[in-house]
């Protein structure tokens, strides 16, 4: 296995990429990483993908590894697409798969639709197609929740008290039944926390998964969803903040799609459920020539 890494020029800075290699020199699949503002690093387990091809990771401008210019104006749906072609064309990549999680669904879409040349196939890993829609089932699953944590939580936002320790533990209730269900999250992903970076987070999305008050608040691609025609695989937890309901529909309006749920998972099957995750993964990959 060979690995290779470096920075490329994007409009605003410069962003890491690390490529892994094995022997199968089949269609590189390129990973997109979720936040807004997080990084590549708890996705990194995808790397074993490279049994069959090369896997590309790379850092959003402004997270992980890459440059953090304090520019807010970069933090834009559009620039990132405009950073992703940049990566593609900087690699001189021809034909390529899309892998995206959560926010990376929402940047593979949107790339997709602008840029579709040389796109093999799309896998959207708990997809965020539409931000209303996201909200709504995020209202559906807090009612899910105790009502004294759905208290604090319509407090916080109420009153704009969305840093407070009684809001940041109820986003904890939150998050365990509907992002990792695990009982003991792997260390390295507390590690990965200094990767992130909020203020992208906030300006982008909002204070939490669930309260989207940021610059994509309004982004809906649902109906687009039918000029994406190469192969796609829609996939999601049954406990995931991308619902279930949410992600078949979102396969129902792609023309060749298909759609898989990981019974024992929230948001991050590619942890909880890690052996199922690659193997659906790589069955799907093998199957796009």
């Amino acid at each position: 296995m060979s690995i290779e890494e470096g920075f490329l020029e994007v409009t605003g800075g410069k962003v890491w990429y690390q490529k892994h290699e094995g022997i199968h020199n089949n269609i590189p699949v390129i990973i997109l990483h979720g936040g807004p503002g997080s990084s590549h690093y708890s996705l990194q387990g995808l790397k074993e993908l490279a049994v069959d091809r090369p896997v590309i990771f790379y850092d959003q401008l402004g997270c992980g590894k890459s440059e953090r210019p304090a520019d807010r104006k970069l933090w834009k749906i559009d620039r990132f697409v405009e950073e992703l072609n940049q990566i593609v064309k900087g690699l001189e990549l021809e034909e390529f798969h899309l892998l995206g999680h959560s926010w990376g669904t929402t940047l593979a879409a949107a790339y997709a639709l602008k840029h579709p040349l040389g796109i093999k196939s799309i896998i959207f890993s708990s997809p965020c197609l539409s931000a209303p829609l996201w909200a709504k089932d995020q209202m559906k699953n807090r009612e899910q929740l105790p009502i004294d944590v759905q208290i604090a939580l319509k407090t916080g936002e109420r009153f704009g008290t969305t840093e407070t320790d009684e809001y940041k533990k109820a986003t904890e209730v939150f998050n365990k039944h509907f992002v990792c269900r695990l009982d003991k999250l792997p260390a390295f992903l507390k590690d990965g926390a200094k990767y992130k970076n909020r203020e992208i987070y906030n300006l982008m999305w909002g204070p939490s998964e669930f309260y989207v008050t940021g610059n994509l608040k309004d982004y809906d691609c649902t109906g687009e969803l039918k000029n994406i025609t190469v192969p796609t695989l829609f996939t999601c937890g049954r406990y995931d903040e991308a619902t279930p309901e949410s992600t078949e529909y979102y396969s129902t309006l792609t023309t060749n799609s298909k759609f898989h749920v990981f019974e024992n998972s929230a948001h991050m099957p590619y942890i909880e459920e890690a052996d199922a995750y690659m193997n659906v993964m790589k069955d799907f990959l093998s199957t796009i020539r």
